[in-house]
Order: C-alpha cells, then sequence, then structure tokens
C-alpha cells in the first residue's frame, strides 16, 4: 500500500526563496540595490529612515504574512526594525561582505548582529534568496517575525504617532526628533540641576547652622557651583537613554556627562582646598596660639605648599582620567606600561632638575628655613616672602620690586632672615658728636623721644645709647632702639636720627667741631737779618 505524504509537510520541507519572494509587493524599485549584504544594509537604513513605503518592505523577507498584508505590515515593520538597530546595533560596513556570495555559511547567511532580549540573544540575519530577477539579499524571515518582539523591549510606541518628518535625519546618527529631544533633555537637566543645587545648599545651610563647625559652611560654599554640574552630567546622560540614541550618540552624551562630571569634581576639590587653607588659618589666628607669629607664619607657609601639591595632584587625576576615556589614549597608556622600565628611566633622567626641585619645595615646607612674610635678604636686596611656590619664591623688596629666586637657592645658598624665630628686631642710629656733648642729656633725649614721639614705632623693650668710637676729631654715639618687626624698626631709627640731630643743633657744643692751634713764630736777631729784611717787615706791618 503507497502512502501519499501531505501537501503542507512538502510545502514547510521546501525552502522558503523557492517561491516568489513578497508576492504581495508591487515590483521592487530600480534603486533598490540587494545584490551584497552591504548594499542590503546600507539600502534599508536609507529607505527605513526616510520612512520610504515603496523601497523600504523591500528589503526584509515577508513571504510568511499574507500577500495582501505584506505592503502595510512590511512598512510598519522596516520602521521598526530600523528603531531596533539604531538603538542596539552599530553596523560595521568594513565586516560586512561586499561581494553576491561568500564562502562556507556566508554563502547564503551574513549575521549584521545581536540584540539582547528577556529571551536571550536574537540575531539579526541576512539572507540570499531567489526571488523572479536572481537571488537577493533580504533580512531573514526569523528576523522578520522577532521584529515585534524586539520592538516590544527597545522601541516605544510613542515613535508610531509621530509625523515622518521626525524622523529624517538631519544631522549625524540623530533623526529630527531626536536632536529636538536631546536639546530638551539638556535643558531640563541644567535646569533641575540648579534647582536641586539651590534646594540642597539651602537645606545645608540652615542645617549647619545648628552646628558650631565651620567645616560644613565651608563644604557647602565649595559646592556652590559644582553640584549643578554634577547632577547636570547624571541627569543628562539618564535622559539621553529614554531617548534610545543609536550607541554612537549615546556614547558621545555618555562621554559629555563623564567629562562635566569629573571638571566639576576637580573644581569642587580644589575650591574646597582653598577655602579650607583659608579657615585653618582663620581659626590659629583666633585661637590664644594666634599671639604666636612664628608659628602662624609656618602655618602659612606649609598650608601654601601643602596645597598647591594636592592642586597638581588633582589635577593630574582629573587630566588622566577625561584622557583615559579616549581609546587612543588608553592604547598608547597600555603601551607605555609594557615599556614602563626604559620610559621611566627616560622620563627620571630628564626629568631630575624638576623632580628635585619639586622635592625642595616639599622640604622647604617642612624643615621651614623662611615663611610666608618672613623678612629676607638675598643678592643683597631687602624684602619681605610674599609667595612660597613649589619652583620659586617671590620676595617684595622695600621699593615694591619683587625678585623670583628658585627654592633650591634657599635651601643651597646662605641667605638671612631676619624673623626666623620672631618678627622683633634691634635697630641703630648712629651720631657723630663733639668731645664736649653732654651725653647723659643725649640719653635723655633719647628716652623722650622713644616715649613721646615715637608714634608706636618703639615697642617698649630696648632702647640704650653708648660710646661706641672715637676719633682724633669726633666721639660716635650709637642710640639702640627695638620695635615688632623689621619694618618699624627702619622708621624708627630714621625718627630717632633725625630728632637727636635736630636736638643737638640747638646745644653750644653739640655737632663736632673742626679745630685748629695757631702758634706765633719767634723774630729773628735784628743783627742777622739786615737792613733789607726789617724795612720789609715794616712795610707789611
Amino acid at each position: 500500500m503507497r502512502r501519499f505524504v501531505p501537501l503542507w509537510v512538502l510545502w514547510m520541507l521546501l525552502p522558503v526563496g523557492a517561491f516568489a519572494l513578497n508576492g504581495g509587493l508591487p515590483a521592487a524599485p530600480v534603486d533598490v540595490d540587494r545584490s551584497t549584504p552591504a548594499a542590503a544594509a546600507a539600502g534599508f537604513l536609507d529607505a527605513a529612515h526616510a520612512r520610504d513605503a515603496s523601497r523600504a518592505p523591500h528589503y526584509l523577507d515577508l513571504s510568511r504574512l499574507p500577500p495582501e498584508t505584506q505592503a502595510e505590515e512590511g512598512l510598519k515593520l522596516a520602521r521598526r526594525l530600523v528603531v531596533v538597530m539604531d538603538r542596539t546595533l552599530w553596523l560595521d560596513f568594513a565586516r560586512i561582505g561586499k561581494e553576491p556570495a561568500g564562502t562556507g555559511e556566508r554563502a547564503r547567511r551574513e549575521v549584521l548582529g545581536q540584540v539582547a532580549t528577556s529571551r536571550g540573544p536574537q540575531d539579526i540575519v541576512l539572507e540570499r534568496v531567489d526571488s523572479a530577477g536572481g537571488p537577493v539579499w533580504v533580512f531573514s524571515a526569523d528576523t522578520v517575525g522577532a521584529i515585534d518582539t524586539l520592538f516590544e523591549e527597545h522601541g516605544s510606541p510613542v515613535l508610531e504617532m509621530l509625523p515622518p518628518v521626525f524622523f529624517t535625519r538631519p544631522l549625524w546618527v540623530l533623526e529630527t526628533w531626536q536632536w529636538l529631544g536631546l536639546a530638551l533633555v539638556l535643558v531640563g537637566a541644567w535646569a533641575l540641576g540648579r534647582l536641586v543645587e539651590a534646594v540642597t545648599l539651602r537645606v545645608g545651610a540652615r542645617a549647619a547652622g545648628l552646628t558650631k563647625s565651620g567645616w560644613d559652611d565651608e563644604l557647602l560654599a565649595a559646592g556652590k557651583g559644582s553640584i549643578r554640574f554634577v547632577l547636570a552630567g547624571m541627569l543628562a546622560a539618564a535622559g539621553a537613554r529614554l531617548l534610545k540614541l543609536p550607541p554612537p550618540a549615546q556614547a558621545a552624551v555618555d562621554l559629555g556627562a563623564r567629562s562635566l562630571i569629573i571638571v566639576a569634581a576637580a573644581l569642587f576639590f580644589l575650591r574646597f582646598l582653598s577655602r579650607a587653607a583659608r579657615f585653618v588659618e582663620k581659626k590659629v589666628a583666633q585661637s590664644p596660639e594666634g599671639t604666636d607669629v612664628a608659628r602662624v607664619r609656618g602655618l602659612r607657609t606649609q598650608l601654601a605648599i601643602l596645597r598647591r601639591v594636592v592642586e597638581v595632584a588633582v589635577v593630574l587625576v582629573a587630566a588622566s582620567l577625561l584622557l583615559l576615556q579616549f581609546e587612543a589614549v588608553r592604547n598608547v597608556g597600555v603601551s607605555l606600561l609594557a615599556s614602563a622600565g626604559i620610559a621611566g628611566l627616560a622620563i627620571g633622567l630628564a626629568a631630575q632638575k624638576s623632580l628635585s626641585t619639586l622635592l625642595a619645595g616639599i622640604q622647604l615646607s617642612i624643615t621651614q628655613p623662611m615663611r610666608i612674610g618672613d623678612t629676607v635678604i638675598i643678592e643683597n636686596e631687602w624684602g619681605w616672602v610674599e609667595e612660597i611656590t613649589l619652583t620659586y619664591v617671590v620676595v617684595k623688596v622695600w621699593d615694591l620690586r619683587r625678585l623670583v629666586i628658585p627654592i633650591t637657592q634657599f635651601l643651597e645658598k646662605p641667605f638671612q632672615n631676619w624673623s626666623k624665630v620672631s618678627p622683633e628686631i634691634l635697630g641703630t642710629a648712629e651720631l657723630y658728636v663733639d668731645f664736649r656733648t653732654n651725653v647723659p642729656a643725649v640719653r635723655a633725649e633719647l628716652k623722650r623721644i622713644l616715649e613721646q614721639e615715637s608714634n608706636g614705632l618703639w615697642d617698649g623693650k630696648v632702647q640704650g645709647l653708648q660710646v661706641t668710637d672715637l676719633s682724633e676729631r669726633t666721639m660716635k654715639l650709637r642710640a639702640l632702639v627695638s620695635a615688632a618687626d623689621s619694618g618699624k624698626a627702619f622708621d624708627l631709627r630714621c625718627l630717632v636720627r633725625e630728632k637727636l640731630v635736630a636736638w643737638l643743633q640747638a646745644q653750644p657744643h653739640g655737632l663736632p667741631l673742626v679745630r685748629a692751634e695757631a702758634t706765633p713764630l719767634p723774630l729773628l736777631e735784628e743783627k742777622a737779618v739786615g737792613p733789607a729784611l726789617l724795612a720789609a717787615r715794616a712795610g707789611n706791618g
């Protein structure tokens, strides 16, 4: 007895390409190029983005759909597929076949990529099938059958309600609606970031007012202006994901958001370091230890140098994080790490002077041979230490010039520091007077000047007058006075010198006199002189 195989079984066993491809569609336009996988992929993206109903369905294998619904459903499925591909795949056309048929498995199938779903990855496949005009490449029937499921997870029904004009690509890889949505996301993220920052600062200020510590106030002040950028970056990155941007666009948005967050965080740390240093200086100045000028200057110097060290570290870390976001820089970094030994030796030799200068700055902040505000004499110049950096020191000279000196010079060469232990200093005023000058009276006048006419320049600790030298014509007096710092000492010395000279001018024997002694010559004997000499003397008389 013969057994007949049912017709529907033969239908299922035959390949799909054996039947007419998309019999419910009109003839494909001449500009529909499906000869190679690359041409089919590029043509589909162009037609689907343009919402071209005459071209887009022809790139899909619609054989599993009834012929009467292929035209309408084909355009719908093409729109949904391009939305899914834009958001989940970025096609590398360099890897897509450019020949009508490849070798092996690629002779009839080209896998463009995989889309993640809740039920596992779904292959997006181009398949070579037979048509009335010969073999063509179209999206496989299995891929077409999975489009609705993929769209439910990676698309949105709202997209199908927008007019077709919003789905054109006016610039780069983004469609019009995506550009508009991205602009709204950025503006909304900025506005929401400012709002959240204002609320945070207001709430934080009220909470800080309940505490006695000032660190919370400094923290809030440093965060003003930085919080909004951090929040804006986070909100922009999160909001862009709602737009289902293509991978390149989403990567660009994420890159910008991360860069903004890194820069904002670095600025926050730099501002907090600056405010924290001033806060510590203010606290020390208000404490009982604030009367110790040497301690205050030492702390100020340490904070200035250490703050610059930390600032350099923060900038380097921020710059490294920014650069490491780029693939090219990461590749360079891996290459450098592979040759770290040679690179480290070369950098060490090249930067030996710079590293020694940097270490000298750190050493100076620890040992403190001089501090900010100290009075020093270096290079035969007298001035105050105005600024200390990691590489140089700025000395403000008395005539307002600035002397910039390498920091290593303060560790390698001697210099005078007039306020190393204390800014208090002694000063002298020397005068040349007559031998008959009343020294006790001058000493009393010096005391009167210091007590009544010094105008606060004299600190009331040291005053004295001594005869320090004698010459054949004058006597030298030295007035010794004390002041709180070198600037006041200089002004006080000038004042004492001026007042004592004025007082000596009024004394009968104050200023030195030039003395000369006259001795009469004895007359010679007239008998020895002769008549001519006597006559001459008489004429002179």
